[in-house]
């Protein structure tokens, strides 16, 4: 890492080349010290905002002769820390990177700068029958997307970030820039490349370009909500669905307490029961109706009730309102709490297993907390209300966390479906992967040989 002198020297020189778009102000670097997260905030020394992959590769090959490390940044939501500046150095924020560079709708593909975010490209095809599909829920930059390998609540039809980019420019730890994949549905030259960067989290280069697939709009939507007497009534409802092969574009599952949270927090009356909430999607109206009555059998076979579905917009969003609220309404059941959030994600078959064993530890606990899943592709949230300053209660957080994560990996799934490792999973990646990690880590010291790429991510060291 560089000493003060030699900071202060990198610092004229990104001024030098980005005038004022290079800020040591105080107010600046706290901004990007932290994500959405429980973690720790840490600063880095110097902010920089880019406007071309030619600037990005400016400022790259500057910390690189300054041996200073390099944080990429974009809207800040991540939730395993893997925006803080850990051993300070530059942080490239990418948010003025946010031109939507060319749309094809004869190839249903678009090329966009890293700082584009979810919403502004949505916005941008609105008149053109498309939309990118991948919903995380958040208003994330594609750059940060690609980085975690980000999906959520469309997933499970329509598949994650990985399946749907189809490209990527990349500025490596020395500056140079790389294109990787291509607008090709499908290619064999050589190693898939695009695959290797998305979900990299910052640790092998800086993400400025992605060319991402697009779908058609869905002729005709349909949402439709459903009440289980427990959990593992609603998640056989989420096997037979899957098994069946019943084409549902989202399944989301709230638990009791959540639904509980939800009516008080934004007025509702739903029983306080496990929730199962759907949308469905197809090129008829008759088709959305067939997925809905379909499901609807598969839930009354398991107990559900209260079966509702609708399909104009306004009825649609009402509907969906309970799901959309949910993070806020945890939030108020205790006013001046964090959120100390978790994902996994297992086999179907054993999702009910896995939810069981986590809210089981969670009665246990003197934590409260709620629980949220995207289960039709086996992936679930537990979010624990802490006080950030109670050490005991942090402490209890991640052991909880740290528990839900092993069994998950024990039962054949993974420590994270959608969040990534940042810094808060790093020894669970090695409970995972065992030997595998020593090839990853061969890759990160073959790309980025100083380690100046987001230290301290993924890796110990």
């Amino acid at each position: 890492m560089a000493g003060m002198p030699e900071l202060l020297t990198l610092a004229d020189g990104l001024r030098a080349l980005l005038g004022d778009r290079a800020s040591v102000a105080p107010a600046v670097r706290d901004h990007h010290s932290c994500g959405e997260s429980y973690h720790t905030p840490a600063a880095p020394d110097i902010v920089v905002y880019p406007l071309t992959t030619e600037e990005v590769s400016a400022v790259v090959r500057l910390c690189d002769e300054h041996n200073t490390p390099i944080v990429p940044f974009g809207a800040g939501t991540s939730l395993e820390g893997q925006v803080l500046a850990l051993r300070g150095g530059v942080s490239i924020d990418l948010t003025r990177m946010n031109q939507i560079l060319r749309v094809s709708t004869d190839d249903l593909d678009a090329t966009v700068q890293a700082g584009v975010t979810l919403r502004q490209l949505n916005r941008h095809l609105a008149n053109t029958g498309m939309t990118f599909i991948v919903d995380p829920g958040s208003d994330a930059t594609l750059g940060g997307m690609v980085a975690t390998g980000a999906s959520g609540t469309t997933t499970v039809r329509y598949g994650a970030t990985r399946e749907n980019v189809l490209g990527l420019t990349v500025v490596l730890p020395d500056g140079a820039i790389i294109r990787t994949g291509g607008r090709a549905r499908k290619s064999s030259a050589g190693y898939d490349l695009t695959r290797l960067f998305v979900g990299s989290e910052g640790t092998l280069g800086v993400v400025t370009d992605v060319t991402v697939r697009l779908r058609p709009l869905p002729e005709s939507v349909a949402a439709a909500v459903c009440s289980f007497p427990d959990v593992d009534a609603a998640v056989r409802v989420v096997i037979g669905t899957i098994q069946l092969a019943v084409p549902v574009a989202r399944m989301e599952l709230l638990d009791e307490v959540q639904m509980d949270a939800v009516n008080r927090y934004a007025k509702m009356a739903y029983p306080v029961q496990p929730h199962l909430f759907f949308e469905f999607h197809g090129l008829t109206e008759q088709d959305v109706a067939e997925q809905a009555r379909s499901v609807e059998t598969i839930a009354a076979e398991h107990g559900g009730s209260g079966f509702t579905w609708v399909t104009r917009l306004e009825d649609r969003t009402r509907l969906w309102k309970g799901r959309h609220d949910a993070y806020y309404a945890a939030l108020a059941m205790r006013p001046g709490a964090k959120a100390w959030t978790t994902d996994v994600c297992v086999p179907i078959s054993r999702l009910a297993e896995c939810i069981g064993l986590a809210k089981r530890d969670l009665m246990a606990s003197p934590l409260s907390g709620t629980l949220v899943g995207h289960v039709g592709d086996g992936n679930f949230h537990m979010l624990y209300l802490v006080d950030p300053e109670n050490p005991e209660e942090l402490a209890e957080a991640r052991r909880l966390s740290e528990r839900q994560a092993r069994q998950a990996i024990a039962l054949g799934g993974t420590c994270t479906g959608e969040h990534g490792i940042g810094i808060g999973k790093i020894s669970l990646l090695e409970i995972e992967h065992g030997d595998a990690v020593a090839v990853m880590r061969a890759i990160k010291r073959a790309i980025d040989p100083k380690g100046l790429m987001n230290p301290g991510k993924i890796f110990a060291s």
